[in-house]
């Protein structure tokens, strides 16, 4: 009876073994399959190569040291520790790059900048008086007079990549005008106004029509203009001027309007 008793006891043990040893294998597996594919991701992305080889290397030894002592003598534990040190190189190797490229961003912006500041130097005409004309008729020619909120000059949505809100370089003419025009006319101010189409979510687009028009505000203020002679505003998509049933419609409601204020500085007020 007691040996009987003994073989059960022993029979359960072996049992509840083989249920870990599954479940560690069940494990290893997942955590095999969770590496290789953050590896595949990395190494197919060009941009991670190119700003952080090193890690991806790094994520590709572990990952096959961790398929070797998978396939013969390595503990699932083995397993798991380079499976997970593979993964982790990925999400290094992908996180090296961002930064990489959040770096790039911020040296195009700021050789941006002061591109169009020397321009800006450079860009002056025999008299004040005569630039000051000038640049009048420029931004007359472009602008529209409404008669509750004075003139108004639309920027298009070509100056901005598609769910965006850097200002695109095409856009930098015009501003350079709209700040040499308020550096000549120190008493007028701006209401700058962003607004998109109705596709997508309505708080994305309202946020994106603020950051739109913020850019622009932000391109001004780097060109020398005071930021207190700026309003920023952002109706999502509000107040269309077109139709969003077509392309072209939608197209004509993705802008942002500088809204001018009169020779004394009176600006109409908001929507």
């Amino acid at each position: 009876m007691r040996h009987s008793r003994t073989l059960a006891h022993w029979s359960l043990a072996a049992v509840a073994i083989g249920l870990v040893g599954c479940a560690s294998s069940q494990d290893s597996q997942q955590a095999l399959q969770q590496a290789s594919a953050s590896f595949q991701q990395v190494k197919e992305d060009s941009a991670v190569l190119r700003s952080a080889p090193k890690d991806v290397i790094r994520a590709g030894e572990s990952l096959a040291r961790a398929e070797r002592l998978a396939s013969y003598w390595g503990t699932a534990e083995d397993v798991q520790h380079y499976a997970y040190l593979s993964q982790r190189y990925s999400q290094i190797a992908r996180q090296h790059s961002e930064q990489a490229l959040n770096e790039e961003r911020r040296l195009k912006l700021e050789l941006e900048r002061q591109r169009l500041q020397l321009a800006l130097r450079e860009s002056k005409l025999q008299s004040v008086q005569q630039q000051g004309k000038w640049l009048e008729e420029q931004i007359v020619s472009l602008a529209n007079m409404e008669a509750d909120r004075g003139l108004v000059l639309t920027l298009g949505d070509v100056l901005f990549d598609t769910g965006e809100a850097d200002l695109k370089a095409s856009a930098n003419r015009t501003v350079l005008k709209l700040a040499q025009f308020l550096q000549l006319n120190p008493k007028r101010i701006v209401r700058i106004e962003g607004y998109t189409d109705n596709t997508g979510d309505k708080a994305f687009n309202l946020k994106l029509s603020r950051d739109r028009a913020q850019s622009v505000a932000d391109t001004l203020v780097d060109l020398g203009i005071d930021e207190k002679r700026i309003q920023v505003e952002g109706y999502g998509d509000q107040y269309p001027i077109d139709v969003n049933a077509s392309e072209r419609g939608r197209a004509q409601n993705r802008r942002v309007e500088i809204v001018f204020s009169n020779e004394k500085g009176v600006l109409g007020l908001p929507r």
